[in-house]
């Protein structure tokens, strides 16, 4: 029966999905579902694509990273709000190095899926099913938000989803299964005890024909300095604030005040506009 290996929210970090890579081999793993969020902040493009292939998922699916990549590589995300600004230009500069069918793949990931295993029903999502984004699964949320796991399928025996960042397991109000792998790039926690933990996070379940005999989070140590040398070798845009969150955990995709004063400083609230008018004239 399979061991399955659960990750998402990357976040352009290869060091740490490289660990955790290593890791799931190390454990027997047979398969691998993602589920979500693979690029940006961190340098990963072209080399992260290959161990993610590698790797060989048979289960992708597209969050809202995926459509904030699509979007700002497509000149059509308005730099109305800072954080736009920074979706954007984090992108623009991603797809130059970016091979483009890449992306052409990543357009067509699904949102959801429904899988099979051992007689397990699994409803697989990024998210809501039908929300890729926001807090409404934030782990403090009210139970009532967790009911909406179930909407495509309220049959289904487990619900796994991510975004959040935080791995954990908890169940629906009629005790269905619902779990979240954490992040493998971009741990986080309100409590600094927990956020003060930066390793990678991802978990395996082990299926059999009785059901899950083993559900195994996992965290994996792994480089950072060598991560910053990575983001530090392609200049990636807002490397301060990568490499603060590599050694802190602390981001700030969400300060409006902070991006605001740095992409006024470093012009890529000018690269962005500059951007998306070329686009624009060419479609």
């Amino acid at each position: 029966m399979p061991k399955i290996a659960v990750f998402s929210d990357v976040h352009g970090n290869y060091t740490a999905l490289a660990a955790v890579y290593a890791d799931a081999q190390s454990q027997g793993v047979s398969d691998y579902w993602f589920l979500g969020d693979l690029y940006s902040p961190g340098p990963g493009s072209n080399d992260l694509w290959k161990l993610f292939q590698k790797m060989n998922p048979s289960v992708r699916l597209k969050g809202n990273w995926e459509d904030l990549l699509l979007k700002g590589i497509a000149g059509q995300m308005s730099p109305v709000k800072p954080s736009r600004v920074y979706f954007s230009k984090l992108a623009q500069s991603l797809g130059s190095r970016l091979q483009p069918e890449i992306l052409t793949e990543i357009a067509n990931w699904p949102a959801t899926a429904q899988v099979q295993v051992a007689g397990q029903t699994i409803s697989l999502s990024h998210n809501l099913p039908d929300e890729n984004k926001g807090q409404k699964l934030y782990p403090t949320a009210p139970q009532a938000n967790f009911e909406g796991l179930f909407v495509e399928n309220s049959q289904a025996d487990m619900a796994i989803y991510a975004h959040v960042h935080h791995p954990q397991m908890r169940y629906s109000l009629a005790e269905q299964l619902i779990l979240n792998p954490g992040s493998v790039g971009q741990p986080f926690s309100q409590w600094a005890k927990q956020q003060a933990d930066l390793r990678a996070s991802y978990l395996i379940l082990d299926i059999n024909a009785q059901g899950f005999s083993d559900i195994d989070f996992r965290k994996v140590s792994y480089d950072h300095e060598v991560e910053l040398a990575r983001a530090q070798a392609v200049q990636i845009p807002y490397l301060d604030l990568y490499k603060e969150q590599l050694t802190t955990g602390r981001v700030h995709s969400h300060d409006h005040a902070l991006l605001t004063k740095l992409n006024n400083q470093r012009g890529y609230l000018a690269d962005v506009m500059a951007y998306n008018a070329a686009h624009q004239k060419q479609n």
